[in-house]
């Protein structure tokens, strides 16, 4: 998928990298509406990253039957881990949605980083990273199916 930012240039989106609790998932469960809305973004022939230390031990049950590639790290150096599969992927073909302080350098790694509230809320350091902030996943996702809306938020 192709976006034209005025002021940044085309941006040739092939990957989306996604933080897992907080982001999609809360406390460990996946939120109702994710699954239809990655069924939609994987349509669009982007490929879908769930990346995470999986804190509550869920993601691979939870996200079971979705279409996403699901990387799993150590907990120790979470925010070195996730900049990495980002830097492998081609970080100027990736976009990335998060919420917490270990995806600060994801966000600065990526062509477009996306930072959600939700219900965990978001990490102040991250948040200044971000591209754009959005308060829901849902919000988030849309920005990627209807990229009129990340064009008029990013135009320079």
């Amino acid at each position: 998928m192709e976006i034209n930012i005025p002021g940044r240039g085309i941006i040739e989106i092939k990957n989306l990298l996604l933080d897992y609790n907080g982001t999609i998932a809360c406390d460990g469960k996946l939120i109702s509406s994710v699954q239809e809305i990655l069924e939609a973004i994987n349509k669009k022939g982007i490929t879908v990253h769930v990346v995470t230390a999986d804190t509550h031990g869920t993601v691979t049950a939870q996200c079971a039957n979705l279409p996403v590639e699901i990387k799993i790290f150590d907990n120790s150096n979470a925010a070195a881990n996730k900049r990495a599969i980002v830097e492998e992927l081609g970080a100027e073909q990736c976009v990335c949605i998060g919420n917490g302080f270990n995806d600060g350098q994801m966000f600065e790694t990526c062509s477009i980083a996306i930072i959600v509230i939700g219900e965990e809320g978001c990490s102040a350091k991250s948040f200044m990273k971000a591209d754009i902030v959005c308060k829901d996943i849902e919000d988030a996702f849309d920005l990627i199916l209807k990229p009129s809306r990340m064009i008029a938020t990013l135009r320079g």
